[in-house]
């Protein structure tokens, strides 16, 4: 099923864009002209075995130790995006979108992005993104809160 699909068939009010190619989360905010605080990027670790996708805004980073600590887990690492292909099929690598249950993971979202309206977020390749409210996001990712991210500094 393509993202729009299932954005459609739950009745998601959403804007898909066209861009030049981004290959970033921060690229993508800077060709969309929005903040980094909006623009979504998808972080995979493994904690203990388990892939979890975490979601955090574009201009900061995952502190693998709070992440760890949150986690409760032993051992927490980035899976590589090469590892990725074959569960994220319909996905060019590094544009997979922020809804971890999609591709069989638990989404975990920084306390970050509880506030605000809109957000954004790649669509699957580096040319195309979709814009929503923040509660349409966290309806349809059904993430679980936590906090473990930091601005770049």
């Amino acid at each position: 099923m393509s993202l729009q699909t299932f954005l459609d068939d739950n009745q998601i009010h959403y804007r898909v864009t066209r861009h030049a190619p981004a290959y970033t989360a921060q690229e993508l905010a800077a060709v969309e002209h929005v903040s980094g605080k909006r623009v979504i990027k998808p972080v995979i670790v493994r904690a203990d075995g388990q892939l979890i996708m975490c979601a955090l805004p574009a201009c900061y980073r995952v502190d693998m130790d709070e992440l760890k600590a949150q986690l409760l887990a032993d051992e927490v690492e980035v899976v590589a995006e090469a590892h990725l292909r074959d569960r994220c099929w319909d996905c060019d690598p590094g544009a997979v979108p922020p809804i971890g249950w999609l591709y069989g993971m638990t989404t975990l979202i920084d306390e970050s992005l509880a506030h605000g309206d809109r957000v954004m977020f790649q669509a699957g390749t580096h040319e195309d993104a979709v814009e929503m409210s923040l509660a349409d996001y966290r309806r349809l990712a059904r993430p679980e809160m936590a906090h473990f991210a930091r601005m770049n500094a």
